[in-house]
Formats: structure tokens, sequence, C-alpha cells
């Protein structure tokens, strides 16, 4: 892929159109995120934020509109889409770990295979990595021996591992229990640090504030509000962004 220049958005998004059946999910959509931004999507459920987030990287076809990221369109299908998969990282609320291979190498796969890394490099990043998740010492164990924090923290590694330009996170850590949460926010939160490009679907309002250098908020199928943290927090603008916020911060 050419280099494209600072200036260019790493996504942008424009009039995106996307219907289930007669489900209009999402309307009129038009969101960049800049290098090293990191903006959070907030909103009730079923607003479309994880179909939002899903059709950055294809899992989701939309019907009209455009998608880039770092510049270049996103291709249907073929070689052009994978180069691009490639270069999108994703973390789901599900761990999508290979459950009969190592942390060590469920990390290494994707270098190797995709990216035609040497397995002795491929390794040592993984190593890398994993200390920077801080789970290094976890490497030679299976899925199934870790915690749920570990195995969110194992797949945030494997989507380091290939190097992307931008990374997508799915309500990572709606599906783990609470004491595990914080481990994973502190590591999406030195992600956020180091500058990685990152659009963070979830509920989680203190990484919000804290991480987000913008808050998008979504209501059926709709960007309502896209502000800084403080903005958005202290005074929303609409009643549909008011109403979620008086739900969620009054408990």
């Amino acid at each position: 892929m050419t280099s494209t220049s600072e200036s260019t958005p790493m996504v942008r998004m424009t009039d995106v159109q996307k219907h289930f059946g007669d489900l209009h999910v999402l309307r009129d959509i038009d969101l960049e995120v800049a290098r090293g931004e990191v903006v959070v999507v907030l909103g009730p459920s079923g607003s479309g934020k994880s179909t939002l987030c899903r059709t950055i990287n294809r899992l989701e076809p939309i019907d009209t509109g455009t998608i880039e990221v770092d510049g270049c369109l996103l291709a249907a299908e073929g070689k052009a889409l994978a180069a691009l998969r490639a270069d999108v990282g994703m973390v789901f609320q599900s761990f999508n770990l290979f459950a009969h291979k190592t942390i060590l190498e469920n990390v290494t796969l994707a270098p190797v295979k995709v990216r035609g890394m040497s397995k002795s490099d491929a390794e040592r990043t993984a190593l890398q990595l994993l200390e920077r998740v801080g789970i290094a010492n976890q490497r030679d164990k299976y899925p199934a021996q870790l915690s749920g924090g570990q195995q969110q923290r194992a797949a945030i590694a494997r989507s380091l591992a290939m190097k992307p330009k931008v990374m997508l996170f799915d309500e990572p850590t709606s599906a783990l229990d609470p004491e595990m949460v914080s481990e994973v926010l502190d590591t999406m939160t030195s992600l956020a640090a180091e500058g990685m490009t990152m659009l963070v679907v979830s509920h989680e309002m203190g990484f919000a504030r804290k991480a987000a250098h913008r808050v998008v908020f979504m209501s059926d199928g709709e960007i309502v509000e896209d502000s800084t943290p403080n903005d958005f927090f202290a005074n929303p603008r609409t009643d549909r962004a008011k109403d979620f916020l008086g739900k969620i911060l009054s408990h």
C-alpha cells in the first residue's frame, strides 16, 4: 500500500447506509478517525454501534456509501480486501482464540501465514507483545487455561502482532467478569497512550472519559453527537444523549 499523507484520516466513512431486511441499521454515517486518535462509540443497545465497527473491515457489507482505511477504498473481496483487513486489527466480545493452540501459537499464526514472517521473528515479536499485555508467563498455556481477562489480552496481542494501522474493539469487556474488566481496559489505555489509532465500541464510561479523544454517540442507526468526552458527559446536546447518560450514570 502506498504511504499516504499524515493529514489523510486513518478511517473515513462517507454516507454509509446499511439495512438488515427492513431495518435501517446505519443511516447516513459520516465519520473520520485521524491517525493516533481514539474514538469511543457509545449508545443504547441496538443503536448500530457494533454494526458500524464491523463494516470497517467488511465483516458486514454496506448497502451504499464508501469506507476508506488509510486513504484506500475498502474493496468488496479478493486480495485487496485481505491486504486491508491485515491492516485493521479487530478485538471482539468473545476472544476467538484457537482452542487447540497455545497462546504463543495463537499470536504467531497470522504473522507467519499472512505477513510471511519467519517463525523465529514472529515468536520474538509475540513474546514482546505478550510481555506488553502482561501475560508472557502464560505463553505455553491453552486458552481454556486462562481467565477471561487473560484471554482478551491474548486476543489484543494477537491483533497487534499483525502491526495494524488501526484497532477496532467491539465491546471488548462485555463478556468479562467485573474484576477482569480493568486489566483489559488498562491494556487498551496504554495502547491509546502509545498513539495507536483506535475505534472502541464500549459501555465503559471511565475508559471513554480517560482515554478517548472523541466520543461518538449513536441512536437508531445515526450518529447523534460527536464531541470531546468532557463536552459529551458535561453538556450532552440532544435529549437522546441526556436520556442515555441519565440511565447509565444514575446507577
